[in-house]
C-alpha cells in the first residue's frame, strides 16, 4: 500500500517515543552553556505538531481541486464502432458518399475516371501511368505534433476508396473510412488495417504525404514492431498543385486549394495547429466536442484530395474548363513540356494564348517561346519573343532575343540593341557581351565598306 513520505517519516516518530523500541540512549554529557533546555520529548511532540499541520494543509488543497475525471473503455459520443481484430479493438467510423457528391464545384466521381497516364506525366513520375484511379487509396494523418520523429503519433488516420459494387451499376460510392487511436499505445490494429488497405490499393493518393504522412506511418510501423507496409505507387497531389497554380501564387495547403480552386469553403474548421491539442484535451478528459471538429477535418482532407485528382485528371475537358484558369493552363503546358510531352505542351500553350485572358496571355507566349526553342523551333521562338517583348517590359525577354538575333538571325545590330535596354545578367557578363556585339557590328559595317569599294570598282566607265 502507497504512504506518502510525510506518513511515512510520522510513523517513524511514533517508533523514537520508545514504546516499541525501548528508552533512547542518553545522549553524551555536554558542556552546561550547551545543554538543551527541552526535553528530547518535547521536541518529538513539536515535529509531531508540525506534520499534523502539513498533513492538514495538503488535505485543505485536495480538497480545492476537480476530482479526476473517470477513464471510460468506450469511445462515447464519437462516431465510431469498435470493431474486435487479432491485435485488439479498431474503432472505425465509415462514410459513403454516392457518384453526386461534391466538393465545392467539383464531383468526386471524375475521380474514377481521371487519365492516369496524364496524371503520371503531371506528378513526373512514370510508375503512376499504368494504375487504375479506380483502385486508388486516398490517406490523410492527424498527429499529436508536425515536427516528425518517434514521438509523434497518427491518432486519426482518414481512408477512402471506391467501392467495388459500384463498377456493376456504373455508378460510384467513395467510402471515407477514418481509423481513431483511442488511447496511445494501442495503435497496432489501426496499422494493420492501414497495411492491409495499402496491399490492396493500386495506387497511393497523399497531400504531402512523401514529406510526412507515410514517413511518419513507418516509423509508427518501426515502433510497433510490425513489418513495414508494402506501398503501391504514390501520387503526393501537393507537387502537382504546386507545378499547376505556380503563377496564380496560391498557398500550397489543402484547405486553399479548396477555397481558391474547387470553391469550396469550410466552415467551423479545426485548424492545423489545434489538432494535437484536441486530441491532448480528449486523452486527458475524455470529452469528445472537441475532437469531433477534427475528425470531421480529416474527412474534409480525403474528399477533397479524390475532387483534385478528377480535375487534374482532366484538365482540358468537362469540369475542369471552370475550374482551372489560363494561368493554371500554363502550369499545365510547362509540366507536360517537363514530362517530354512538348507537342501537347504547345497546344495548351497555344489555347492560352489564343484565349481572352488578357492578364495569362503573356504567360502563355513566354511558356510557349520556350518550349518551342527546347524543340528548336527557334524561328516560332523568335516571334513569340518579339510579341512578348511588345507587351511587357521584362530583361530575360530581352536576353533571349539578343541571343536569337546573335546566333540564329546574324543580326548583331539588333542583338545590341537589346543588350543595351538591359538584359538581366550579373554586369561582367552583360558587360561582355555588349563588346562581342559591338565588334562584330563593327566588323559587318566594315565588311560592307569593303564590297562597296569592291562594287564599285568593277562599274563601267
Amino acid at each position: 500500500m502507497y504512504r506518502s513520505p510525510v506518513a511515512s517519516l510520522r510513523s517513524k516518530l511514533e517508533r523514537l517515543d520508545g514504546s516499541r523500541l525501548g528508552p533512547a540512549p542518553a545522549p553524551p554529557a555536554a558542556p552546561p552553556e550547551q545543554r538543551e533546555e527541552t526535553p528530547r520529548a518535547t521536541s518529538i511532540e513539536d515535529l509531531r505538531r508540525r506534520i499534523d499541520a502539513v498533513l492538514s494543509r495538503s488535505a485543505a488543497r485536495s480538497a480545492t481541486l476537480p476530482p479526476a475525471p473517470a477513464r471510460q473503455d468506450d469511445v462515447a459520443d464519437l462516431p465510431f464502432q469498435s470493431v474486435d481484430t487479432p491485435t485488439g479493438p479498431l474503432h472505425v467510423r465509415s462514410l459513403r458518399l454516392s457518384a453526386a457528391h461534391r466538393t465545392g464545384r467539383a464531383p468526386v466521381l471524375a475521380a474514377r475516371e481521371a487519365s492516369a497516364p496524364l496524371l503520371s506525366l503531371l506528378a513526373l513520375d512514370p510508375t503512376l501511368a499504368g494504375c487504375s484511379p479506380r483502385g486508388a487509396l486516398y490517406l490523410d494523418t492527424e498527429t499529436t505534433g508536425l515536427a516528425g520523429g518517434t514521438g509523434t503519433v497518427a491518432f486519426l488516420v482518414g481512408l477512402a476508396f471506391w467501392t467495388d459494387e459500384a463498377d456493376a451499376v456504373g455508378g460510384g460510392d467513395l467510402v471515407v473510412e477514418q481509423l481513431l487511436v483511442k488511447n496511445l499505445g494501442e495503435e497496432a490494429p489501426m496499422l494493420a488495417h492501414v497495411a492491409a488497405r495499402l496491399a490492396a490499393a493500386s495506387m497511393l493518393v497523399t497531400f504531402n504525404g512523401k514529406s510526412f504522412d507515410m514517413p511518419l506511418l513507418r516509423t509508427r510501423f518501426a515502433m510497433a514492431r510490425m513489418p513495414p507496409p508494402a506501398e503501391p505507387p504514390h501520387l503526393d497531389l501537393v507537387h502537382v498543385a504546386r507545378r499547376l497554380h505556380k503563377i496564380r501564387g496560391i498557398e500550397c495547403r489543402l484547405t486553399t486549394i479548396e477555397r481558391e480552386v474547387l470553391g469550396f469553403e469550410r466552415v467551423g474548421d479545426v485548424g492545423g495547429g489545434e489538432v494535437a491539442a484536441c486530441y491532448l484535451h480528449y486523452l486527458r478528459t475524455r470529452d469528445p466536442g472537441l475532437l469531433i471538429g477534427v475528425v470531421e477535418h480529416n474527412a474534409w482532407d480525403v474528399v477533397a484530395m479524390a475532387a483534385l485528382v478528377g480535375l487534374y485528371g482532366e484538365p482540358l475537358d468537362g469540369a475542369a474548363q471552370s475550374l482551372l484558369t489560363a494561368e493554371d493552363l500554363v502550369g499545365v503546358a510547362r509540366t507536360l513540356a517537363r514530362a517530354g510531352e512538348s507537342e501537347r505542351a504547345l497546344d495548351v500553350a497555344s489555347r492560352v494564348v489564343d484565349g481572352r485572358s488578357a492578364t495569362a496571355r503573356p504567360h502563355g507566349l513566354r511558356a510557349r517561346a520556350e518550349i518551342a526553342r527546347a524543340r528548336g523551333e527557334r524561328a516560332r521562338a523568335m516571334a513569340d519573343f518579339e510579341a512578348l517583348a511588345a507587351a511587357v517590359d521584362d530583361a530575360s525577354v530581352r536576353l533571349e532575343l539578343a541571343k536569337l538575333y546573335e546566333h540564329y538571325v546574324k543580326a548583331p545590330e539588333q542583338a545590341l540593341a537589346m543588350a543595351e535596354r538591359g538584359t538581366g545578367e550579373p554586369a561582367e557578363l552583360a558587360t561582355k557581351r555588349r563588346r562581342r556585339l559591338a565588334t562584330k557590328v563593327e566588323r559587318a559595317a566594315a565588311s560592307s565598306k569593303g564590297q562597296a569599294k569592291l562594287f564599285a570598282g568593277k562599274r563601267p566607265r
